[in-house]
């Protein structure tokens, strides 16, 4: 890996595949916070609010800082963040695996937010490093990486804590460990491509595919943007943290099983994200992003009122599809305003946190004081707001630029 030292134009895959890895790894770590929630509940005796507020800590703490230090990195890359934040997650997660307080378990979320605000925005620059010309695979590769860990978070639930409870968290702090090793080398190569840019006079500028744009174009192009990513993380949220509660309830089934189904929607969501960037290179990035915004439109409406054998096939076709723009948005941001690429990776990914953060809070009070069934019909309406991509400017594919 330290011999890897890219060409600016010819993409380096290794490095792609290694700052992959370490994504899906950090993300495992995020997705053990809510794989506890029904252990959490039960043991502890935590209201659905309580268990939003979880979440919330988890996800705003991060998406405050995300953009701060992908502004920072802009400035000053540091390579050996990446590392040192993947430390602090181990910490959180050695906390959580060995605490019953409430107050205590806020804090461990809290180390955990500290590693994922480090790692997205310098994550997604080394992806971009590597890249080359392959913006939009490199890009989904990265993504898929941190869409996978977050697909892990049922299988955990169901065979891991139910299993060995709480303390099974202590057997990600293996995992960990590897992902501060994969860092740890990662940062070196890292290292070296800026003393390359530095000796070369030569800065890796991307191209954007985008036509000229005038300062207000762009302000209004991110706040549809920023729209598309609210409506998204909220509805995502919705299905990976809460929905196992409404499939236990209203269709009567075992905690395993519905964890199983929340694993095949992620699981098709990691699907989705992987080929989204490689066919937006060929057919335009809003083009992908109206794709994930039209075909399961209808499925997300009619999710709560189908029978079950009906609603695994629908978390099927909405994981796939509204999952195919995730990294896209990253890439079509960074295009906007392509002299910050830390800085549109942080606010694109701290964004999507931050109204998961919300999104979990709202949910959760909205359970507690609506009931479940109220709850996931008026989410399942959030969806329409991804009608907005239908304004976004026009883009051309990487092919045609």
């Amino acid at each position: 890996m330290n011999n890897q030292i890219a060409n600016f134009n010819n993409p380096v895959y290794p490095i792609m595949i290694a700052i992959a890895v370490a994504h899906l790894i950090n993300d495992t770590m995020q997705a053990v916070i809510p794989a506890m929630f029904p252990i959490l509940k039960s043991d502890l005796g935590l209201t659905f609010t309580q268990i939003g507020l979880i979440s919330f800590a988890l996800n705003m703490f991060a998406s405050a800082l995300q953009p701060v230090i992908g502004y920072a990195s802009d400035k000053k890359p540091m390579p050996y963040a990446l590392p040192i934040g993947m430390i602090s997650s181990f910490i959180g997660i050695a906390i959580i695996a060995f605490t019953s307080q409430y107050w205590i378990i806020i804090i461990a979320v809290l180390f955990l937010g500290f590693g994922s605000a480090i790692f997205h925005p310098e994550g997604s620059r080394v992806s971009f490093m590597a890249a080359g010309s392959k913006r939009g695979l490199a890009q989904s590769v990265y993504q898929v990486g941190g869409n996978s860990g977050q697909a892990l978070a049922p299988l955990i639930s169901a065979y891991i804590f139910a299993v060995f409870g709480q303390r099974g968290a202590a057997m990600v702090l293996v995992v960990a460990a590897i992902g501060i090793l994969i860092l740890s080398k990662i940062a070196t190569w890292y290292k070296k491509q800026l003393e390359q840019e530095r000796s070369a006079k030569k800065k890796r500028v991307l191209v954007s595919n985008l036509p000229p744009l005038t300062k207000k174009q762009v302000g209004i192009a991110l706040t549809l943007l920023f729209t598309i990513i609210f409506a998204r993380s909220f509805y995502t949220t919705n299905i990976t943290s809460f929905y196992v509660f409404y499939l236990m309830d209203h269709y009567e089934i075992s905690l395993k099983l519905g964890q199983i189904l929340i694993f095949t929607f992620m699981a098709f969501g990691v699907v989705g994200t992987f080929f989204g960037g490689s066919l937006s290179d060929r057919i335009g990035r809003k083009n992908v992003i109206l794709l994930s915004v039209v075909v399961p439109m209808p499925f997300c409406l009619a999710l709560p009122y189908v029978p079950l054998w009906a609603a695994m096939i629908f978390l099927v076709i909405i994981g796939t599809l509204i999952m195919i723009s995730f990294s896209v948005t990253v890439v079509y941001a960074q295009e906007l305003v392509p002299t910050k690429i830390g800085t549109m990776a942080g606010l694109t990914t701290g964004f999507a946190f931050g109204m998961g953060a919300i999104g979990a809070m709202v949910i959760g009070v909205l359970m507690d004081h609506r009931g479940i069934d109220f709850t996931m019909m008026v989410v399942s309406l959030l969806p329409l707001l991804l009608l907005v991509a239908f304004f976004l400017p026009k883009d051309k594919p990487a092919s045609a630029v």
